[in-house]
């Protein structure tokens, strides 16, 4: 590999093939790059087989034993029949494996739409399906992956760009906001006091759910961590703050035939929505050098960009002033 070259301009069509085979799979020859920017998530075709999808992790990122737990909250969910896409594993049990120095994993295709998070019906489905994995998820903790908390998705979020990335007319300004966004989510933290976490998801946006007969698929758990229950529903909540109370209110109807939900943490959406938005500037800066990025996200790092980005933190500043969502 050349000096300057990142490590994903390595998996050329022949190489993501040579990987799949290596596991005693023969492919027909088709690839087909899929959505997917922090790994590689390639479907593959197979003779006289359905398609596999090969994901290929991105290096440094995890470790193997993260990588492991990730999968065992898989399996620990599908032997309890939830409809989660798992990775296969092969004759020994083995669900990880490595091809001249990456990390991949194969998984069944699953065909499906992002659901309607607008259709309550769906979010009565939805909370049926979280309060099942949930369960599951808070029978023990996560010993290897990391909990989102306020200093990795927060200080060292807001730290990095302004080390690194954002103008020099705009740092004071965006240190200013941010300084006042993690000082206001701190004190709501501790107003609420300690919260239980479980193993969560934790992306749970409609990319990563594909809703088929009538019926949710989870897929890609690579984000699972420790993380409040609540960090798995505010994603799929939208509109105004009626529109949000119903479209929570579904959900928890759904969820509490399976599980028990504490109240007290919707008091953590807003602040939760937050450490997302400066979590997702740094994601963005810390992978600039991956190719890939500049050409699908161009807007990042333009002036224009953080202009917007620190408008829109003053408003989620705002936000965090107001009272929380409720339930009736």
């Amino acid at each position: 590999m050349h000096l300057n070259q990142h490590p994903f301009q390595t998996l050329t069509p022949a190489f993501i093939m040579d990987a799949v085979e290596s596991l005693g799979f023969y492919c027909d020859c088709r690839t087909l790059a899929l959505n997917s920017y922090e790994n590689r998530v390639y479907q593959v075709g197979i003779e006289e087989g359905k398609p596999l999808i090969a994901k290929f992790y991105r290096p440094g990122r995890w470790s193997d034993d993260q990588i492991l737990e990730e999968h065992r909250f898989c399996f620990d969910l599908v032997e309890h029949e939830l409809p989660v896409v798992a990775p296969l594993r092969n004759d020994a049990g083995e669900s990880l494996s490595t091809y001249k120095g990456f990390r991949f994993a194969l998984y069944p295709r699953q065909g499906g739409r992002a659901p309607e998070f607008d259709n309550l019906d769906n979010l009565l489905i939805l909370g049926r399906m979280l309060g099942r994995i949930h369960r599951i998820g808070a029978v023990h903790p996560f010993e290897h992956r990391p909990a989102l908390d306020i200093h990795s998705f927060g200080h060292a979020s807001v730290e990095l760009i302004k080390e690194q990335f954002i103008p020099a007319e705009y740092r004071e300004s965006y240190t200013a906001v941010t300084d006042r966004l993690l000082q206001r989510i701190e004190a709501i933290l501790a107003g609420v006091g300690p919260i239980r976490s479980i193993r969560a998801h934790g992306d749970c946006h409609a990319g990563n759910i594909l809703w088929r007969d009538d019926a949710p698929h989870f897929v890609d758990f690579d984000d699972a961590r420790m993380a409040p229950a609540v960090q798995d529903f505010w994603m799929m909540l939208s509109g105004d703050r009626v529109r949000q109370a119903a479209q929570l209110e579904a959900l928890l109807e759904g969820y509490r035939e399976f599980c028990d939900f504490n109240t007290v943490e919707l008091q953590l959406i807003e602040p939760l929505r937050s450490l997302r938005m400066l979590h997702y500037s740094a994601w963005l800066a810390l992978r600039w050098q991956d190719p890939v990025f500049p050409v699908t996200f161009p807007w990042f790092n333009t002036v224009r960009y953080w202009g917007e980005q620190i408008l829109e933190l003053r408003e989620q500043l705002a936000i965090l002033d107001e009272p929380p969502l409720e339930l009736e």
